[in-house]
């Protein structure tokens, strides 16, 4: 392992590093760790939870304990135990970019886009529960009256923050945080079976991708959060769009990884838990279950971690993936639920630096994950996984992949 001091960041690697050699590591403040690896196939930056993310390897092995660290000398091991660690892709274009990683100061600008069911009504959680960590709201709709309805209502609700702003197109990403709910197609009642997101795909990634390239254009430093369905497909969708120059040649030139999240997990994990409170063979579930995966199909349940039941979890999965197409057979849309439980909750919860489910960027796919950002980075959650469940999360990464 070697170190250097490179533009007051001190940086350690297995290879040439630049900036002056320096003969060891401080026993305060940031370290990077440099690795190297293609952009955009992976997390460009992380926070180093333990020894084994000291590597530029990436996959099931990033959300499961017990991988190899190799050597690792003592004042860096003690320096990843107490969180001081954080890993930058130093074969990015731009990974000087990522060399600073300052926490939030104060509280996030948030704009939101398209007021739908969905939209408005995440709108409204963010309202009542957001003021500690939310300055502004601002929300934009194409639709006549749309905004001006709900900046009326809204600034009416007796909680003294967030304001609540109407923006235009050309203020959208004047923000920390993008909400991004737009859709072009949802399914009608009358819908009440298959893979309803994924049916939304083709229409909802044309237009994501064109907000991707507005952000890439006005050089956008903020997360740019997927609430619209599929949430996963459409977050892969704005990362490469937005790195992709005039003639569509990846170029690395627009977000980094770690700037687009997705918000479709958490209703899962809610669902899970509504169905596990009603039924003692998923009971475990409330104790240490955990949900991977998307949105909709390819999702995966653990019924327990110490107790994993590979035909329970099944089971339970099968129903929390349904749970929608019940809502849709009394003749409902299912927006509440998705909108405070994937949106609104989990989001506020990222903001808070608090663990929480959520689509990051793995291994070239955007995955759901339990996941938190720390002080020195984006932290996914790494647990004993039994190796049943491993190979599920496998296949709905191979599933993921596979979508064009």
């Amino acid at each position: 392992m070697q170190y250097s001091l490179y533009k007051n960041h001190i940086i350690c690697g297995t290879g040439p590093l630049p900036g002056e050699p320096a003969a060891e590591l401080p026993d305060a403040g940031e370290i990077l760790y440099l690795f190297h690896r293609p952009p955009l196939t992976g997390r460009d930056t992380f926070a180093v939870s333990d020894l084994g993310l000291l590597t530029a390897q990436e996959g099931t092995e990033t959300i499961c304990t017990g991988g190899e660290a190799g050597e690792v000398p003592p004042a860096l091991a003690l320096a990843v135990s107490a969180g001081r660690v954080r890993a930058v892709n130093a074969s990015h274009p731009r990974w000087e970019e990522l060399l600073g990683w300052p926490p939030q100061k104060g509280k996030a600008r948030v704009h939101l886009l398209a007021l739908g069911d969905v939209g408005s009504t995440l709108a409204m959680g963010l309202k009542l529960l957001g003021g500690d960590v939310i300055s502004t709201l601002g929300i934009c709709d194409m639709r006549e009256n749309v905004p001006e309805r709900w900046e009326f209502e809204l600034n009416q609700i007796a909680v003294p923050s967030p304001q609540v702003q109407i923006v235009g197109m050309e203020e959208l990403f004047h923000c920390d945080v993008f909400l991004f709910c737009a859709s072009r197609f949802v399914p009608d009642t009358a819908v009440k079976s298959g893979d309803v997101r994924m049916a939304q795909y083709e229409l909802n990634r044309e237009l994501a991708a064109s907000y991707a390239r507005m952000a890439r254009e006005q050089h956008f430093g903020g997360l740019f959060c997927v609430v619209s369905d599929p949430v996963d497909p459409l977050c892969r969708t704005i990362l490469l769009e937005s790195n992709k120059n005039e003639a569509g040649e990846l170029d690395c030139q627009g977000l980094f990884p770690h700037q687009v999240r997705g918000f479709g997990l958490g209703v899962m994990n809610a669902r899970a838990a509504y169905y596990a409170q009603r039924d003692p063979r998923f009971a475990d579930f409330l104790a240490d279950g955990r949900t991977f995966g998307p949105h909709g199909e390819g999702l995966v349940v653990a019924n327990s971690i110490s107790r994993y039941d590979d035909a329970v979890s099944r089971e339970l999965t099968e129903k929390t993936k349904r749970a929608n197409l019940e809502m849709r057979a009394l003749g409902y849309k299912p927006y509440a639920a998705p909108a405070l439980s994937s949106g609104a909750l989990s989001l506020l919860a990222c903001l808070r630096g608090d663990w929480h489910c959520s689509s990051v960027y793995l291994d070239g796919i955007f995955l759901g994950v339990r996941n938190r950002v720390a002080p020195n980075g984006m932290e996914v959650e790494r647990l004993p996984l039994p190796e049943a469940l491993l190979t599920r999360i496998r296949e709905t990464m191979e599933q993921l992949r596979a979508i064009p």
